[in-house]
């Protein structure tokens, strides 16, 4: 069955607490060239037959409404997984 990706991150705005505490985990275990990290959600939609653009757009909606809080968050991506 095919499956839909729905991708949310902290608004860019917002500070990322868990990303930045990563952030300085990389930099103490010595991979310095990372510099920002921001750490997001991802939620698989197995989807019964194929997936069209009213499926997709349906998917959006509802990463929208429900997936995400549209104050702190965006939807980065909704895509069919390949």
């Amino acid at each position: 069955m095919p499956t839909i990706v729905v991708e949310v991150m902290p608004k860019a705005e917002l500070l990322d607490p868990a990303g930045k505490a990563v952030a300085g985990a990389l930099a103490r275990l010595g991979h310095t060239s990372f510099t920002n990290v921001r750490i997001g959600k991802r939620f698989e939609l197995t989807v019964e037959g194929p997936v069209t653009d009213a499926t997709l757009a349906q998917a959006q909606t509802i990463a929208e409404e429900i997936l995400s809080n549209q104050v702190i968050e965006d939807v980065t991506a909704v895509f069919e997984a390949k």
